[in-house]
């Protein structure tokens, strides 16, 4: 468990965090209504709503092949 602490505060101190809201709610509905999303996929359509909401448009992520379907929203990175 320090070693989980240690590394959340390393990246606290080096990322700033966003949260749900109101905003986020209305885009993950829209996407949900837009895309087909499904059990664990409508995590990845959160992150996506999340993302519009506060307008960050790129995602640097090693599971690109489930992000692929938001490629015309936002951009994906991964290896």
């Amino acid at each position: 468990m320090p070693l989980a602490l240690e590394r959340v505060r390393f990246f606290a101190q080096r990322f700033w965090l966003i949260e749900d809201g109101p905003a986020v709610r209305t885009r993950l509905l829209s996407l949900l209504a837009t895309y087909p999303v499904a059990g664990k996929q409508v995590h990845d359509a959160n992150i996506v709503a999340t993302m519009l909401a506060n307008g960050i448009t790129r995602l640097l992520m090693f599971n690109v092949a489930d992000f692929r379907r938001f490629a015309g929203l936002i951009t994906i990175e991964g290896p």
